[in-house]
């Protein structure tokens, strides 16, 4: 039997995205008969003080989880501490690992690459990396390094040993496939594979939903949902500008759930009065269709700078849950060209609040029946094109084609 071993500092049943697309593929290859070993944290990405059980079995995967490998997100510093012990664990043990057979890793932590490289070199075996977010680009995008500073060039110097030493790399899009080929020219190792909803079917049931919405005072209301991480990438503020314009309009509500640095701009706009904003936190995987079809609108966003670097991954379960989508970003860029080629909602630029107001309103007075349409586009597009059977299966594919005889 063919043993895998995965490396993630996120796995299920952490809210983490990175997590939960990790947890498809290993079980993913585990239905096809591999042994899968996982190493993860033992504690909460977001919150250090959440507890997972030390070893578990999950859907046919051994799941380990390392102490001392994640302390919150108080600051870089302590981020990169956590990151650092936690690969220095992994790899260790990923030695030791009988019958290995591939190794898998993503990009948490960013340098989780690296790590991969050295046990894939030293036990000769491929290295398969599924490349999530991209540093030191996102890092620089987000102006907390200088592109020529030591740390760029260290974590550049990272990737191209991951991209030298991989047997097989994913990228999330065309747009950062073309970056990694700019950190070194190894197209042919490159597939684009992007990633999906946690669940080709995302119907809900209507009870469920509107005791979601009565729940939480939405019964009534257009709702507007941003619903994932609040990561700095995907910038709020001019959608909580686009609220705060909107408060003399009681039909509209702006509904934000999930966790991550950018909450902290939602939790001020609260305190300082606003009237249609609410904040929930992240919603348990089995329940999220209901929460995400509590949505009339949901939201998706993308720093400008962030194209190539990070990957809009909410869209997909918008798409899944057949609901229409307002962009806010760059036209060319992955969402950009969905919401482009598709009609399947509306995008705006970032900063441009009556553009945004514009574009609820008009969603806001569609009748019924038109907005169904929309929302019936939506999902055939999300189980179309990006059906979870079907990329979860290409992603098995490449890891089963580049793995030992």
């Amino acid at each position: 039997m063919k043993t895998l071993l995965v490396i993630s500092q996120v796995y299920v049943p952490d809210p983490a995205a990175v997590g939960q697309h990790m947890a498809d593929l290993a079980e993913e290859m585990a239905r096809r008969g591999w042994q899968v070993v996982v190493y993860t944290s033992a504690r909460g990405y977001d919150d250090p003080s959440v507890r997972y059980m030390h070893r578990e079995q999950l859907h046919g995967v051994d799941v380990r989880r390392l102490p001392l490998s994640s302390f919150g997100k108080g600051s870089i510093a302590i981020r990169l501490i956590a990151q650092a012990l936690f690969m220095l664990q992994a790899v260790a043990r990923g030695m030791f690992t009988q019958g290995l057979s591939a190794v898998l890793v993503s990009t948490s932590p960013p340098f989780a690459g690296l790590g991969g490289a050295v046990v894939s070199r030293l036990r000769a075996v491929p290295l398969t990396w599924w490349v999530m977010d991209l540093n030191p680009d996102q890092m620089i995008a987000a102006g907390k390094i200088r592109p020529r500073s030591l740390p760029a060039r260290v974590f550049d110097w990272m990737n191209r040993v991951t991209l030298r030493r991989s047997s097989a790399v994913i990228a999330l899009d065309r747009f950062m496939r073309d970056r990694l080929v700019a950190k070194l020219p190894v197209p042919e190792k490159i597939h684009v594979v992007p990633p999906w909803a946690p669940d080709d079917d995302m119907t809900a049931d209507p009870g469920r939903v509107a005791d979601f919405r009565e729940r939480h005072g939405l019964s009534g209301k257009f709702v507007v949902m941003y619903s994932g991480n609040h990561a700095i990438q995907h910038p709020l503020t001019t959608l909580l500008d686009t609220a705060k314009s909107m408060e003399d309009d009681p039909r509209i509500a702006f509904v934000f759930v999930g966790g991550g640095a950018g909450k902290n701009e939602v939790e001020r706009r609260m305190d300082a009065g606003a009237t249609n904003v609410v904040s929930l936190p992240y919603q348990p995987l089995a329940t999220l269709p209901h929460s995400l079809a509590a949505a009339d609108l949901h939201v998706v966003s993308m720093g400008d700078d962030m194209v190539g670097i990070i990957h809009p991954c909410k869209i997909y379960g918008a798409l899944a849950a057949g609901r229409p989508i307002l962009f806010f970003g760059p036209a060319r860029s992955h969402a950009g060209e969905i919401l482009g080629d598709a009609n399947v909602g509306w995008s705006v630029r970032h900063g441009d609040v009556p553009g945004a107001v514009a574009a609820i309103r008009a969603a806001a007075s569609l009748d019924p029946r038109t907005l169904a349409e929309i929302g019936l586009r939506s999902h055939r597009l999300g189980t179309d094109s990006y059906a979870r059977r079907s990329l979860l299966g290409r992603c098995g594919d490449i890891l089963q084609d580049t793995s030992t005889p």
